[in-house]
């Protein structure tokens, strides 16, 4: 079992190293954050200010006020979202700006997609800019990028109004009489597509963009099959599974990521309006988006359909039930994170709907704490398997075997041959007794002898009696022993401690019972017999202890005492070697003596 949890270790390492990546290196994406929000602190209530004609009042309404004015070529317009030097007071020369501006961000520039710019007043407060300022795309002037920035400054009645900060209008080359190189989508659209214009701009702007999507998605297809292609045949086990279904689900994603990264340079190199860029900027995130969650997805199925496999192929319906559970579970937080995703590109404020979905939740989790914490259970019995089905066990006071461990509940068929189904958050915290995994069984009886016996039938009981132990096929010689452990109030009491080596309960059962008869033969054979637990009262009929046979077994004492060879208190080695298997089992005239495995 090593290798699966190396393999999904690396699988969910390679998940939040994708995630973080594709997050990262999102074209047009310049600023933190995939959602428009409130970056202040919470509770902080901000002044009720006044609307602002030109929608200034943050860093988003400044952007949009912009392309919308050089859309429809004002520029006088324009020019008030621009912060200019005091001393540029000429109204033609601001205008002027305002064009340069707009040159600028055709052909060397790009503003961020609108829902990654803030909406707020206060703008971001955690990008390192100052409260005040706030990035909202780069341009390059004589091969040397630079950001653009707004400002926050304030208007005649003190409320917020962003604009173009002086500093990045500075670094705006002025439009010369001298005209300039015009970009490429210019110089290969026909007059008709550049004389006619809609939403301000040339419909070959429009038509090009539409062409570089599909251009774009085929390039990034054909590359991708390219590289799918030639992978197996310098990798071998790109061939096989698992390596090839990683492969499969990291295609389709990164097919999309492609074609958008593709999409945005193009649209950049040809010199595309930014007026219309930006009116596909939302849609180059919510691909982005769609490349991301599709990537979690195809690997959340690649992952949960290899553990359905490995569980189908053992048997453990009740783990692929899970299995299915936690899948439709995590692919429906997947859509739900996406739907709110998607919805912040739009400009949608989910914050409330959010937070009332949270405390929904809350009262949700309150009133199924039991079926959560029925299942939490379940998944604890099948990530621990401390038992599985068919396992014979004693939960609690219940002993019997498990017959279904399902999502809610484990049933159990006891000894009565009764049902008891236990909930599985009662049952995985139980204490729980597995029988079905014992490789021994413990053989532990104590033979109460009767008083008359003399301790000389004693040292012969305790050398024939560990003598068969160690002897049996299915006794386990480490430890096989039998002690006189105590005088008791109406027998002297001989403890046997051994293991007994079967494949199951029944087998310990016939292994026991050959023991019993064995160990009674010895008992028997030296004289003495099992004391009774009551009084006993002697009649003139009792023909008592056997006096011919406590002589001679005293005497045979006698002579391994005399030759030194007496195996108390412990057996020698070697004779524990000499004995070991001598035994015939199953005994002499068995119907299954010739069916029974030979013991190793």
């Amino acid at each position: 079992m090593q290798y699966p949890r190396k393999f999904f270790l690396s699988i969910m390492f390679s998940h939040v190293l994708t995630f973080c990546f594709l997050l990262v290196s999102l074209p047009s994406i310049g600023q933190t954050g995939l959602l428009p929000g409130d970056t202040a602190k919470a509770g902080q209530t901000e002044p009720a200010w006044p609307e602002d004609s030109l929608g200034r009042r943050s860093p988003r309404g400044t952007v949009q006020g912009f392309i919308k004015a050089v859309a429809e070529d004002n520029y006088a317009k324009a020019a008030l979202y621009l912060r200019f030097d005091p001393a540029l007071k000429k109204e033609q020369d601001r205008e002027k700006l305002a064009r340069s501006l707009r040159r600028l961000l055709d052909q060397k520039g790009n503003l961020f997609p609108y829902s990654l710019i803030s909406n707020e007043s206060t703008g971001y407060k955690d990008d390192n800019l100052g409260p005040n300022l706030d990035r909202v795309g780069t341009a390059t002037v004589n091969n040397e990028q630079f950001d653009l920035i707004l400002e926050n400054t304030e208007d005649a009645d003190g409320a917020p109004v962003w604009l173009f900060s002086s500093e990045t209008i500075q670094r705006v080359p002025l439009l010369t009489d001298q005209a300039p190189a015009a970009p490429l989508i210019s110089r290969v659209s026909p007059d008709f597509v550049k004389e006619n214009k809609w939403g301000g701009v040339p419909i070959g702007h429009w038509l090009a963009m539409l062409i570089l999507i599909i251009a774009a998605y085929l390039l990034s297809w054909s590359l991708t099959k390219l590289v799918l292609f030639l992978i197996p045949m310098f990798w071998v086990r790109a061939r096989v599974e698992p390596t090839s279904g990683i492969l499969k689900a990291f295609s389709l994603p990164i097919q999309l990521y492609l074609a958008i990264w593709l999409f945005v340079f193009a649209s950049e190199q040809a010199g595309i309006s930014i007026i219309v860029r930006q009116r596909f900027s939302n849609l180059t995130v919510i691909v982005g988006l769609i490349a991301i969650l599709l990537l979690l997805w195809q690997l959340l199925d690649f992952s949960t359909r290899f553990f359905e496999k490995r569980l189908a192929r053992y048997g453990n319906q009740a783990g692929v039930s899970a299995v299915l559970f936690l899948r439709r579970a995590a692919k429906a937080a997947l859509i739900f994170l996406g739907v709110i995703l998607i919805l912040g590109t739009f400009g949608v404020n989910v914050t409330t709907g959010i937070a009332a979905l949270g405390i929904g939740g809350i009262a949700l989790a309150l009133g199924a704490q039991k079926t959560v914490e029925n299942f939490v259970g379940s998944v604890t019995l099948i990530a621990d398997q401390p038992v599985r089905v068919g396992d014979f066990c004693k939960v609690g006071d219940t002993v019997g075997t498990i017959e279904q461990i399902g999502m809610r509940s484990t049933r159990i068929r006891t000894l009565d041959r009764t049902i008891v189904t236990i909930p599985n958050g009662d049952f995985a915290s139980q204490k729980i007794e597995n029988f079905a995994h014992r490789d021994r069984f413990w053989f532990h009886p104590t033979f109460k002898l009767r008083f008359e016996t003399t301790p000389d039938q004693i040292r012969f009981l305790l050398v024939e009696l560990r003598s068969i132990l160690y002897a049996h096929p299915k006794v386990s010689p480490d430890p096989a022993r039998i002690r006189f452990v105590e005088i008791g109030a109406d027998s002297l009491n001989l403890e046997v401690f051994a293991y007994v080596t079967a494949i199951d309960f029944d087998q310990f059962l016939e292994v026991q019972e050959d023991l019993y008869l064995r160990l009674m033969d010895v008992i028997a054979a030296s004289g003495t017999g099992f004391a009774f637990p009551s009084q006993t009262v002697y009649l003139a009929k009792d023909p008592g202890v056997s006096k011919e046979k406590a002589e001679e077994k005293s005497e045979q004492v006698r002579k391994w005492r005399e030759a030194g060879d007496m195996h108390i208190p412990k057996f020698p080695v070697d004779t524990i070697s000499h004995l070991k298997d001598t035994i015939p089992y199953p005994p002499e005239g068995s119907s299954s003596a010739g069916n029974m495995p030979k013991h190793n």
